[in-house]
């Protein structure tokens, strides 16, 4: 494999962690109970992608509230959101679109979110994206204490990567143009 095939590999396959994030997000956050405002480290392990390891989020109150208002603005992407909240577990089946295609997750998480919690995905795609017809994805989070001197709300740390603020990312006219160039090819 030459060093393009590999770098256009890579980028595939992080377009698809967001992707899956994305739609974890969407349907977790409708009715998933609030976090405690902190530093959470969450590790992610997606079946064939690499491992980042564990990133670190700074949140508040309205960092939960801001997931809460984005989910519903991309419910439309969605025609099944189905968020079963149990004591300390909660189930969500999903039905969305997606670059596409049609992407069904059904997940599990549990433990008490504001100090810990794991959970599981199952996402299957039809047709498969990027190559892709299923994916699981594992995630577990923890609370570590404080944000640190000089984080605020919504910074993220990434492996690797560094601090950066993934809202303003999100607004950066390159990096979308990034990520359209990536799903063109």
């Amino acid at each position: 494999m030459n060093l393009r095939s590999a770098i256009k590999r890579t980028l595939s396959l992080s377009t698809l962690c967001l992707a899956t994030i994305t739609l974890a997000g969407t349907a977790l956050a409708a009715d998933m109970p609030k976090r405690k405002a902190g530093l959470w480290e969450i590790s992610m392990r997606m079946e064939g992608a690499p491992d980042m390891g564990p990133m670190q989020q700074c949140i508040d109150q309205n960092t939960d509230n801001l997931m809460q208002q984005k989910a519903k603005q991309n419910k439309s992407d969605c025609s099944v959101i189905d968020v079963k909240p149990s004591g300390n577990k909660v189930t969500i089946h999903s039905v969305c679109k997606i670059e596409g295609s049609t992407a069904t997750t059904d997940g599990v998480f549990e433990g008490a979110f504001d100090s810990s919690y794991k959970g599981s995905m199952k996402t299957r795609y039809s047709p498969p994206l990027q190559g892709m017809s299923e994916s699981n994805m594992t995630q577990q989070a923890r609370w570590l204490g404080p944000c640190k001197p000089g984080q605020k709300p919504g910074d993220v740390i990434m492996p690797k990567m560094g601090n950066m603020d993934i809202n303003k990312m999100m607004k950066d006219p390159k990096f979308q143009k990034m990520m359209r160039e990536q799903q063109e090819e």
